[in-house]
């Protein structure tokens, strides 16, 4: 094991290398997933092997189980100390990154893994996109080019929202968002009194300072028990991003419902242009402002290289 090097602001996290991390795993866990699973747990464009998930997400998911347990203990004991049954509440996990870095990934595999312990088989996965305002909102306010942006976010339901986990109410919704059309759903998602809750998006590490003196004095991060992130070079993420565009325009924008049909019939060389300058104009500029600036807020940290595997690991001392 070695510290970060000197060029890194400051040294709160120990840093573990891909060998060493896989050094703490089970392989009894890999039958828990089977070549299906990882077909449809992993992102498009993203490569999802078995030795990733041994090396990298089963021990992910034995390291977040012994915190989940000592969360667990600790209800416990409170609850001997009040001599009442107070009622438990889930455990929640922030996942954090950019677009097309490979969150959403993480969140389903860890999802899937995590729901294996019979300590907390109720694991549910929350994306903020539903927590976006609709599109009609964000052109009303003329920011539809500042969609993932802090500002598009109704940061007060998320919060609303996040505060009903952590008083354990028992049945909430959660608004879906639909890719395909590009804007928030009528429809929910109903989590019904999870174990712990995985909440996934670009936003959850960020920190807006206050607007207005009724703001909210908390922060979506405030109702995390443990948060990663998930880092890539900024080169690497823009050469994803427009693998994926790419993909896209020959798969999902052919669908004449979607919001993006318009790129469906551009050459390879007008949609490698209309990515990049995506990427330039939006992307670029909210992860360098607004993303990537949390990174060290988070309790670990996943560090991917070019060839979208985990290189290394920074765990934050405790």
């Amino acid at each position: 094991m070695t510290s970060f090097t000197q060029s890194e602001p400051y040294s709160p996290y120990i840093t573990i290398s891909r060998e060493e991390w896989a050094k703490t795993s089970d392989d009894a866990m890999l039958h828990l997933l089977d070549t299906k699973d990882l077909d449809q747990l992993h992102a498009m464009n993203e490569p999802l092997t078995e030795e990733e998930v041994t090396q990298i997400y089963i021990p992910l998911s034995r390291l977040l189980n012994l915190y989940v347990t000592s969360s667990q203990r600790l209800h416990a004991t409170t609850s001997s100390f009040l001599r009442s049954r107070v009622h438990k509440v889930p455990y929640i996990i922030g996942i954090a990154g950019s677009v097309a870095v490979g969150k959403s990934t993480t969140a389903r595999v860890l999802q899937k893994l995590l729901s294996a312990w019979p300590n907390h088989t109720r694991v549910a996965l929350v994306t903020t996109d539903g927590f976006l305002f609709p599109n009609r909102i964000l052109e009303q306010q003329h920011i539809m080019n500042r969609k993932g942006f802090p500002e598009s976010y109704d940061i007060k339901k998320l919060i609303r929202f996040l505060a009903d986990v952590k008083s354990g109410k028992q049945k909430i919704a959660a608004p879906l968002y639909s890719h395909l059309e590009y804007d928030v759903l009528s429809e929910h998602q109903w989590i019904e009194q999870p174990d712990i809750v995985i909440v996934e998006g670009i936003n959850v590490l960020q920190v807006r300072p206050r607007q207005e003196k009724r703001d909210p004095s908390v922060f979506v991060s405030d109702f995390f028990d443990f948060s990663i992130y998930v880092h890539a070079q900024e080169k690497d993420i823009r050469n994803w991003y427009i693998a994926r565009f790419e993909s896209l325009r020959r798969t999902a924008f052919q669908n004449p419902d979607s919001f993006f049909h318009r790129y469906a019939y551009l050459s390879d060389e007008e949609t490698i242009a209309m990515a990049t300058q995506i990427w330039d104009d939006i992307n670029k500029p909210n992860l360098e402002q607004n993303i990537q600036p949390t990174r060290y807020r988070a309790g670990l940290i996943l560090d991917k290289g070019s060839d979208h595997f985990i290189k290394s690991v920074h765990l934050r001392k405790t």
